[in-house]
């Protein structure tokens, strides 16, 4: 004798509840928002002339800045021509090098200034910052 069981399934329409997973997709995301690293770079904005001829200095500078307003920096510090022969010449810096970074648009007659200040307090290693052409 063959007893037959039926077996009933039970079909139900199972749902997914999408709002726990927006949850921790959101959580997620505000997580690497908060722990990535943005870079944010400080300083002067110079767009520096080309030259085909530049080197590499890998040496440490005391760097000169020029705006294309002729606004003069000394390591990120504003100042007038008259109070950079002061700082400079304060420091004893004959034997350090300096680097010019000029904008393309600031003015020669400025830039000649501070390389004749520096030449005059016996600064005999001054580089101006270029990019090079590519």
């Amino acid at each position: 004798m063959q007893l037959r069981h039926r077996i009933k399934l039970k079909t139900t329409n199972a749902t997914i509840d999408l709002a726990p997973l927006v949850d921790v997709i959101f959580q997620l995301l505000i997580f690497f928002m908060l722990s990535s690293s943005f870079t944010f770079q400080s300083g002067i904005n110079v767009r520096l002339p080309k030259a085909v001829t530049s080197d590499v200095i890998k040496e440490e500078n005391w760097i000169i800045t020029i705006t294309s307003e002729n606004v003069i920096f000394l390591n990120e510090k504003i100042m007038t021509l008259k109070e950079l022969e002061t700082a400079l010449g304060k420091n004893k810096v004959a034997d350090r090098a300096f680097l010019i970074k000029s904008d393309r648009r600031a003015s020669v007659g400025r830039i000649v200034d501070v390389w004749d200040l520096c030449r005059k307090l016996g600064i005999e290693k001054i580089n101006i910052a270029t990019n090079q052409d590519s």
